[in-house]
């Protein structure tokens, strides 16, 4: 009598169709992780270093460089690669941690809605900032705004 061997299961399973999100979210945390690098140490070196170093620091020096359209880009590059970066890797944690389908669900949601308030947030922040207010004393205003 002859057997016949049932066939055998590939070693890993026929790849399906559609965008591979893991892969890009892990692409994604590697790229940004090292722009951000060089965002932030780009961002420290001018605020720490150049010039009078953190001495210089106050609201005339922050008024100065986000009146500036390559600081307000450099800033919102870093918030925006940051928050998703941080969100990709909570959301990663969620998948690996949290039991539930309906709970994993939640936190994903909860997650994406925190990182997606603190983006537009922080974009009107950085766009709309004016370096000089009406009615602010004179000696703390940046030295391009007109003396009120």
């Amino acid at each position: 009598m002859t057997t016949i061997a049932a066939p055998r299961t590939p070693a890993r399973p026929a790849r399906s169709k559609g965008v591979n999100w893991e892969k890009w979210g892990w692409i994604y945390m590697r790229a940004s992780g090292v722009i951000l690098l060089v965002l932030i140490f780009g961002h420290l070196f001018v605020n720490l270093m150049v010039g009078d170093g953190i001495k210089a620091i106050d609201f005339a020096f922050v008024g100065g460089k986000l009146s500036n359209p390559f600081w307000q880009w450099w800033d919102v590059a870093m918030l925006w690669l940051a928050l998703i970066h941080g969100g990709n890797g909570m959301r990663t944690l969620v998948n690996d941690y949290a039991t539930g389908r309906t709970i994993r669900g939640v936190l994903k949601i909860a997650i994406l809605a925190a990182v997606a308030i603190l983006i537009i947030l922080g974009t009107l922040v950085v766009f709309t900032f004016d370096p000089c207010p009406a009615g602010a004393p004179a000696d703390l205003l940046a030295s391009f705004c007109p003396a009120n």
